[in-house]
């Protein structure tokens, strides 16, 4: 069974920063990657079809697919590890999370569903999405 992964997107004002800051990225590696202090205990979970939901601004916006996932010794000598991402963000239902440290698993009947690209939902403000789907407007 897959598993997900939802990451607090920190310095992200929107989805643009998270896309910028991973463009930069893939100037030194041929896909985006995130570096993480802990290592998942299941990994294997994670690789079978799991995504990494990224926490903007107090909502999840948007996942990436987790392709790989790389355990290596941080500068001090710790395990730590590479989240290797693909390249492709994929818009989701703007869903309220609270802050939290580092990151938590998601199953995936709990993960917000994918948004179709060119619906009319990909146009309303990720605030003004959630706001709506809160009072089951949307």
């Amino acid at each position: 069974m897959s598993l997900n992964m939802v990451k607090l997107c920190v310095g992200a004002e929107e989805i643009g920063d998270l896309e910028a800051w991973q463009k930069r990225l893939m100037r030194s590696y041929p896909q985006p990657v995130h570096h993480t202090r802990m290592v998942p205990k299941q990994v294997d979970e994670l690789l079978d079809g799991g995504s990494i939901y990224w926490v903007i601004k107090g909502l999840i916006q948007v996942r990436q697919k987790i392709t790989d996932i790389r355990v290596m010794a941080d500068r001090n000598g710790r395990k730590a590890c590479e989240l290797v991402l693909d390249p492709e963000i994929v818009l989701v239902e703007p869903t309220p999370k609270r802050p939290f440290q580092g990151w938590r698993y998601l199953k995936p009947d709990e993960a917000p569903a994918d948004i179709k690209r060119d619906s009319k939902a990909e146009e309303i403000p990720p605030s003004l999405h959630a706001k709506l789907k809160e009072a089951m407007v949307w």
